[in-house]
Formats: C-alpha cells, sequence, structure tokens
C-alpha cells in the first residue's frame, strides 16, 4: 500500500521483510494471450500493473511485511 511499483525503475533493489532482497528486472509484460488472469479479472493487468524481480536473497514473506526501496548506491528510500 503507497508504493507504486509500476514506476520504479529497472534495477532498483528492495528489501522484503526481515531477509528478503530483490532487484527489479522488468515492468510489464505483453500479454501473449488470454491467460489465466484475464478470465479472472476480465482484462490482462502484466502490461500495466506487473512488475518483475530477481530475488537476490530467500525468505519467508508474510503479510503486512516492510518493503524498503533502494537507489543505486543501496541506500533506503
Amino acid at each position: 500500500e503507497g508504493l507504486e511499483l509500476k514506476t520504479l525503475p529497472i534495477g532498483t533493489l528492495m528489501s522484503l521483510g526481515d531477509s528478503v532482497e530483490a532487484e527489479v528486472t522488468q515492468i510489464g509484460k505483453e500479454c501473449h494471450s488470454k491467460c489465466e488472469i484475464f478470465y479472472q479479472a476480465g482484462q490482462c493487468v502484466m502490461p500495466e500493473e506487473g512488475i518483475f524481480v530477481r530475488v537476490l536473497k530467500g525468505g519467508t514473506l508474510l503479510p503486512g511485511a516492510a518493503i524498503e526501496i533502494h537507489d543505486a548506491g543501496h541506500e533506503p528510500k
């Protein structure tokens, strides 16, 4: 809540919860066919709302976990 993921630049680093670290690798994805998301939502949200990350450090995430956004210098925003 309060974080517009689709506006994050590629390469943005983030900390998720107590231990997970990830890097934004792609924003959006062309919808190649009417997938399960289309049938459940009535439209494909991937081109506008999808975000992909590479997990740099795994762990357990729980609902409500804090998200910290870091710039290229790894400083929290």
